[in-house]
This record gives structure tokens, sequence and C-alpha cells, in this order.
């Protein structure tokens, strides 16, 4: 059996960085993970092809070769998924559809002949069987939340890696909170299940031998949702860092309750973590409560991020607005903290009513359901009626993001971050970083409408900030990527 596995094409969104990735040379942030972990779970007799279409184009040449096709990928990448559909289905080609977009009853996945929702690893052995026997079923639910100690390592060779700027290794799924507007606890649980120690030092050692150097993303949704074993953990991962000199630099997604831990945070840094993402999503209390945020209600929340900042990592921070108890004022509020907090990348959105969340579930009994969500909660666009008026709550997003991503101010708050970064860690140079400055000097430096506030940036940096210069030129450039896409944004609003 000869399978093609195909990674859909992300539109251009915060998450994408498609405007600071051209700096490096490189096409993609990270290769898909979760897609290279189901081949490493085909059976060896199986030929297999990889494609990401964030990286190069389709080949009708590969249809052609293949038996069936595999795609994996979540909502937002459902328009390019549907394309992928409509190419294999007028080749009479099997399709099989699963990822997070697998859970819902998305429009752009109708034509597919087989999904599979929920975790592979006790379906994949079923599967194959079934599409070599010729009976295969339409739809496919795991029965069970896998052990996650039975994982395979992914086959990363089946793509080049050197299209990616950061490479991904994945430790736990599941999240032991209840936010109610997360998708997270409803499709991995609530109860985070691990790898062992060994199994995330394989996968290092398999990035480390095929020449990888600098950034690993652990893609945990919650790094330390399991804190007993993470403890168990991060030793491993400062003892595997420093044995081989370091030439990993990690960043991670954790929640906010990290700064009740100050031996995490050690440990953190001494692994050489440079950054964690973290859901703050709004300084209103009332709302942190509406969506049962209560982690982070028990500590405050500006003291909690420069914790974690003094500990050598950026914040990089989800904002929110759209809830129902979000007062008048709450885009100047939003602006604000962001603004004190000094968190460069602060990726804020509009609600979204994502399917089977606690969220959707209340919105739809309350009769305020419009669609089913996009997946993109940066679209103008809402899914459900807001109690705040639409318009004034469009308004008050413009707003917020024409303010926090207006250059001066960007690199206003940059420099207000490394002011209270704590000692770097140790980030491997290589050279795609060079090529990176360089482009960066000529984009940024000579050629764009804000090059005197950049170059402005870079004295400062230089005169103030000297040993976090490698990070202000980092995001310099993610800055970049920032006043591009929200001046789409404004353009699509008509401004």
């Amino acid at each position: 059996m000869k399978v093609l596995m195909i990674y859909p094409e992300f539109p251009d969104t915060f998450w994408s960085f498609k405007h600071a990735l051209p700096f490096q040379g490189k096409r993609s942030a990270y290769p898909p993970l979760g897609m290279l972990t189901v081949a490493a779970m085909l059976p060896a007799s199986w030929q297999k092809r990889a494609v990401d279409l964030n990286v190069r184009p389709l080949k009708d040449s590969e249809l052609d070769w293949a038996d069936v096709v595999f795609l994996s990928g979540m909502m937002v990448q459902g328009p390019s998924m549907k394309k992928v559909l409509m190419r294999a289905k007028e080749r009479g080609l099997r399709t099989v559809v699963g990822g997070p977009i697998a859970s819902t009853n998305d429009p752009n996945i109708a034509d597919v002949d087989h999904v599979v929702e929920g975790e592979a690893e006790e379906l994949i052995s079923i599967l194959a069987k079934d599409l070599e026997s010729g009976t295969a079923r339409p739809h496919y639910k795991a029965p069970v939340l896998p052990d996650l100690t039975q994982v395979p390592i992914p086959e990363l060779g089946l793509l080049n890696l050197r299209k990616y700027s950061s490479m991904a290794v994945q430790y736990s799924r599941g999240c032991p909170f209840t936010c109610e507007f997360c998708d997270i606890i409803e499709i991995y649980g609530r109860k985070p299940r691990t790898k062992i120690p060994e199994q995330v030092l394989a996968e290092l050692d398999q990035i480390y031998y095929m020449g990888w150097r600098g950034r690993v993303f652990l893609v945990d949704d919650n790094f330390i949702g399991n804190k007993k074993n993470v403890k168990i953990l991060l030793p491993e991962l400062v003892r595997w860092n420093r044995d081989h000199n370091y030439p990993f630099s990690f960043l991670t997604e954790a929640s906010l309750n990290l700064a009740e831990d100050k031996e995490l945070l050690e440990y953190m840094r001494d692994a050489h973590f440079n950054g964690v993402f973290m859901g703050i999503e709004t300084p209103v209390p009332e709302s942190l409560k509406e969506t049962t945020k209560f982690q982070n209600l028990r500590k405050d929340l500006l003291e909690s991020v420069k914790l974690v900042q003094s500990y050598g990592m950026e914040v990089m921070a989800g904002f929110i607005v759209g809830f129902d108890s979000d007062p008048p004022d709450v885009f100047e509020r939003q602006i604000q903290f962001i603004r004190d907090a000094a968190i460069p990348v602060s990726m804020v959105g509009l609600l979204s009513a994502l399917p089977n969340t606690q969220l959707w579930r209340r919105l739809k009994a309350e009769g305020r359901l419009l669609r089913e969500s996009m997946g993109n909660n940066t679209l103008l666009d809402m899914n459900f009626i807001p109690r705040m008026d639409t318009q004034e709550l469009l308004d008050g997003y413009r707003r917020i993001l024409q303010t926090i991503y207006y250059p001066r101010e960007y690199f206003s708050r940059v420099q207000s971050f490394l002011s209270q970064l704590g000692t770097p860690t140790r980030t491997p140079i290589v050279f795609s970083d060079l090529i990176a400055v360089a482009r960066s000097v000529w984009k940024q430096g000579l050629r764009s409408d804000y090059r005197k506030e950049y170059w402005k940036f870079l004295a400062q940096a230089v005169r103030r900030h000297r040993q976090h210069l490698d990070k202000a030129l980092t995001l310099a450039i993610m800055g970049h990527h920032f006043f591009e896409l929200t001046g789409s944004v404004e353009s699509e609003s008509g401004m």
C-alpha cells in the first residue's frame, strides 16, 4: 500500500509567521509532528511519502503514485484540506482525515471517505488492515485516551527539516483546567498524560543526529499540566543539553501557575528554555471567572509575568476580547496590561465558540450561536451573538491591534521587556540566523516605512541590552510579521 500523507496549508494568521520566516529562508515554523508520528505507526510494508503544503505545492505525480491519501490538520486548515480532497477524488483515491478537524462537522471535509476521530494510537493498526482488505468504515473513533509511553518516534526523515525554523517534540497531552472556550480538554482530556523521559531524549537524539541545531518547541498544550512527571523530565533535559554542549534552546506552552513554582522555573532555566506561551486572556477578573480560568486568579497577573521573565524566559501570551463580562473599557485595559507586562508577542483574538466546547454548548442552549467557527479568532467576524454591541466589539478589537503593533509602541514594549529579562540562556547561532540579520537590515532598516523606529530600537538595544541583542533582533523580525498582519486586518475592515 502506498500512502501519501499531506499536511494542509495555514492561512495568514498570527501563528503562521509567514511575514517573518522568509528572513531566515524558512517556509514554515514547525514540521507537522502529529502526521509524522502517525507515519511511524503505519505498517512497515507500506510505502510512505509526506508533503507539507506550507513548504511546497502538491504535485500531480505524487497523487498519481498514491493508493490512499492521509490528511491531518486543524479547522483553520479546512479550506486547504478541501482542495486536496477534491484533487484526490478526481483520481478516485481513497481519503482519510484525522487531527482536531475530525472532531468537528466541518463542511470542508464532507467529501472524505474515512474520518478518524480522536488520538490515533489505538486506531491506526485497525484502519490499516481495513484499508488493505477494502473494508474500511466511514468513521473511526478512538475508544480510549492512549498511553503515551507507547508512542513511537516520529518519522522526521519524510520531510526536509531545513525548511523549518524550529523542530518539534511532544511530551504530554491534556490539561487539568476547565477553561470554557478551550477544545483541548474536550479532545485530549483533563488528566495530562506524558511520555517517559527516555522517549523524549530519544527524540532529541534523533533531531541532534539529523544535524539540527537551534530551537526546539515542546508542543504540549500545557507542558506543566502534570507537574509531578515534568519534574522528573526536566533534570534529564538539563543533563542531556549540557552533555551535548547545548545544541538546543527550548520553548513551550504552559499555564500561568508556572509562576507559583520556583523549582520548575529553575529547572526550565537550567534546561535552556528561553520562551513560554501562556494564556493570560484578560486582565478583567470577572471575565476570567466567567470562563472558569481560575488558575489565573490565584496570583497577580502582572507579578506572575515579570517573575517568569526574570528567569530568562520570554513570555508570549494569548489574549481574548468578547467575553460576556467584558466591560466597555476592556480594550484600553488589555492595551495597558500588555504594555505594563512588556509582552512583545501578544496574540489578541476575538472569542470564538469552537465546536463541542463548554462555551459552544452554553451559547447553543442560549440560542446565541450563529455559525460554526472557522478556527481563526483573528477574523473580524463573530460566530455568536456577543453581549457587547458587535460593532463596538470589532472596533475595539481593531483598536487593540492598531495600538500594540504600531511600530513605535511595539519597539518600546520590546525595550521594556529586555530591561526586565533575566540572565539569558545560551542560544545556538546557526547560519540561517546570520542570514536573517542581513535581511532584517535590508528590508526593515533600509526599505520599510518604519526604518527610523527600527534603527532607534537597535541603537538602544546595543547601548542598553547588548547581552540580549540576539533576542532584540529576533523580536524586530517578528515585529515585521505583526505589522504586516495587522495591516491586512485593517484593510479587511476598510481602514
